[in-house]
């Protein structure tokens, strides 16, 4: 497919996801199927088309005039990918594939484009109804803070120390990547985003397979190293999920102590057995729940440490679902606080005295953050946080402290600062 083919391919895909209501990935999917001839680069760039329009979309609308699939696109061209008004007008040729030619209006509207006297959420792209709890967080570095999060985002691995000795053996087994190490996690490596949206098949390396590697974002393994969890504990990871985190923690305890590994969604935790297998993680036991019982009922009072990678509104992942901020409602928060306040109910009542509850959410919404700790520390006043260089020094990443933005009861990460995705994480202990 030529450029012009792709983008027109592109139009169409987020006309469907408009018409439809649906996740970009279904309807890449569904746009895939229906066009067989096209090549794995030529979805993989219309994919990241799709993806940089959804990430544009607000400011992109606003300097064209009109949020059309077409002028959404045109928009990003510009504003994302910094393309001039004669070379995107060279792409609408009219021509078989490409779109219809630029009209004079679009064509002034491509060259006078500025976000200069555009509203927060516009020049930030985030939808307006967040902007009050945004504001509160940021105050005057909402906008640059918001615009990190249409960046794309690299591709982060995890070093594995139950397989290999150090990340600088693990780097120099992947020369052909092109990876360099994280800034700020030790375990880390990273690579680019590309410019056509095709990353490297990680997972058909002999050293993914072997288990020296995981898939795993800077700020999630900066969330896990900071759990501080020590090799004998006993560990409770509430919200296993994949098990990404739980993975961590393994390698973090040397394989001694024991974690205990459930969700409230046993779907979820279906791949985390294989993952343990192919990591050497030796000390986990997956707890599945059945019918609805409690799995992990059998231990409370008992643990040191209950990890809480809480349900919420994954703002903080918007460089990797720019669609998802688009389907963020009202009635989504109110639902992830329910959920929320359920979770730290159960971790409270697993810690041992002495123990702790690590919390941990990709949202940057005070709401799902310092709020909902306010709320757990009113129902069980025999917490406390604590403060925030103790827990950094706990988890050995007093480097941390520049980057880190302090809360009323915990630590937030965004990409502006770190190049992560959004994260926050408190430590309460229970006294």
């Amino acid at each position: 497919m030529t450029p012009a083919a792709r983008i027109s391919a592109a139009i169409e895909v987020l006309g469907d996801i408009e018409a439809r209501r649906r996740p970009a990935a279904d309807a890449l999917k569904d746009w895939g199927l229906s066009h067989r001839f096209a090549g794995s680069k030529d979805r993989a760039a219309i994919a990241s088309l799709v993806y940089d329009a959804l990430r544009r979309k607000a400011s992109a609308t606003w300097i064209m005039g009109e949020g059309m699939p077409r002028a959404v696109v045109l928009g990003m061209l510009r504003l994302q990918r910094g393309m001039t008004p004669d070379a995107i007008a060279a792409l609408c040729s009219g021509e078989r594939f490409a779109p219809e030619p630029l009209s004079d209006t679009e064509r002034q509207k491509l060259a006078d484009a500025s976000l200069e006297d555009a509203p927060a959420h516009v020049a930030g792209d985030f939808p307006e109804w967040i902007e009050p709890s945004l504001q509160r967080l940021f105050r005057e570095d909402l906008i640059p803070e918001m615009r990190a999060l249409t960046t794309r985002a690299p591709l982060d691995l995890r070093v594995n120390t139950l397989k290999v000795a150090s990340r600088e053996e693990a780097h120099d087994a992947l020369p052909h990547l092109g990876a360099v190490e994280t800034p700020l996690s030790p375990l880390g490596l990273r690579i680019a985003p590309s410019e056509d949206g095709r990353g490297p098949a990680v997972q058909s390396e002999p050293e993914f397979i072997k288990g020296w590697i995981e898939i795993q974002d800077e700020g999630s393994q900066l969330a896990a190293l900071l759990s501080a969890v020590k090799p004998g504990e006993q560990v409770v990871d509430l919200c296993a999920g994949g098990g990404g985190k739980t993975l961590a923690l393994a390698a973090m305890m040397e394989n001694h102590g024991q974690i205990y590994a459930t969700d409230g969604d046993a779907r979820r935790l279906a791949p985390i057995h294989d993952r343990l297998t192919r990591a050497g993680a030796r000390n986990v036991q997956v707890r599945t729940p059945r019918g609805g019982a409690d799995a992990v009922s059998d231990l409370d009072g008992r643990i040191d440490c209950v990890l809480v990678d809480a349900p919420c509104t994954g703002i903080g992942t918007w460089r990797r679902n720019p669609d998802a901020k688009w389907r963020l409602r009202p009635g989504s928060l109110e639902v992830r606080r329910k959920e929320q306040t359920t979770v730290l109910d159960r971790a409270a009542a697993l810690v041992k005295l002495g123990g702790r509850i690590v919390y941990i959410t990709c949202s940057i919404l005070p709401e799902e953050n310092d709020e909902a700790l306010d709320s757990l520390l009113q129902r069980n006043p025999g917490f406390e946080v604590m403060k925030a260089n103790e827990l950094l020094a706990a988890a050995g990443l007093s480097n941390l402290r520049p980057f880190v933005r302090v809360t009323k009861n915990g630590l937030q990460l965004t990409p502006k600062t770190t190049g992560t995705d959004g994260f926050f994480v408190s430590c309460l202990k229970r006294r």
